[in-house]
């Protein structure tokens, strides 16, 4: 019999504790594909994140490392400069990265550290109970923005795709998404390509993935992912902001 799909072996068989409709089950999947193809699966060490994906280290079938809150790029480059033959790479959400993560995100890339780092972007606090996180749409209601985000007090949502773009010493920044097919399989072409920067030693390279929160959205699974394609998509342009 011909094999149609098999799971990936860069994936382990524990189950994963992501919530229904949200998109970081097919993101861990384009990442451990990319570390398949590429045949680094055995040298490859993921630093996880405080959050939603506080557990990864247990889904992909590499080493891993635990990560205080916002620290993972910092962690990152200590791995890195200490076992420079692993492919070393951060994956983190929103409000790990964008927030209380923003100082080691910023100076990994300055330094160029020879890392690869995946963002996840879902709008919102996920796992501690949907706050307002930086990314967060103006007017996206959240627990702690009942009347939604208002400009005038939380000003317009960061965008870490153009900001680290400006940065000299960063090689590769790509925005995209996993809302359908078409899109899903250009995100893994990119995060492929991110981790092909890394293995031929071209310094700093970040993809961000808009995702879903169908919970801390209160919404169905099929509308965050309309939501993701007609609110998100919006404000977060998808697209290749730096490769050189």
């Amino acid at each position: 019999m011909d094999i149609v799909y098999e799971k990936t072996k860069g994936l382990t068989d524990m189950p994963l504790s992501y919530c229904p409709g949200c998109t970081h089950g097919v993101i861990h999947k384009l990442v451990a594909e990319s570390l398949v193809e590429l045949g680094v699966v055995g040298r490859s060490i993921v630093v996880a994140s405080v959050g939603c994906s506080v557990l990864s280290y247990e889904y992909f079938n590499c080493d891993g490392v635990q990560a205080s809150h916002g620290r993972a790029p910092a962690v990152a480059t200590g791995l890195k400069r200490v076992k420079p033959e692993s492919i070393v790479f951060t994956y983190q959400g929103d409000g790990d990265l964008a927030a209380i993560g923003t100082a080691e995100i910023i100076h990994a890339a300055h330094r160029g550290e020879n890392i690869t780092v995946i963002f996840v972007n879902n709008a919102i606090y996920g796992m501690t109970g949907g706050q307002m996180a930086p990314t967060t749409l103006v007017g996206m209601k959240t627990t702690t923005a009942k009347k939604g985000r208002d400009e005038a007090t939380a000003g317009q949502p960061l965008r870490v795709s153009e900001m680290l773009a400006q940065i000299p010493s960063v090689r590769y920044i790509e925005r995209v998404s996993v809302h359908d097919i078409a899109h899903l399989n250009h995100a893994k072409k990119a995060i492929k390509k991110a981790f092909q920067n890394q293995v031929e030693g071209k310094g700093f390279s970040m993809v961000e993935v808009l995702s879903t929160c169908s919970i801390g959205w209160n919404m169905t699974p099929v509308d965050s992912l309309e939501f993701v394609k007609d609110q998100m998509v919006a404000y977060y342009p998808l697209g290749v902001y730096k490769d050189v």
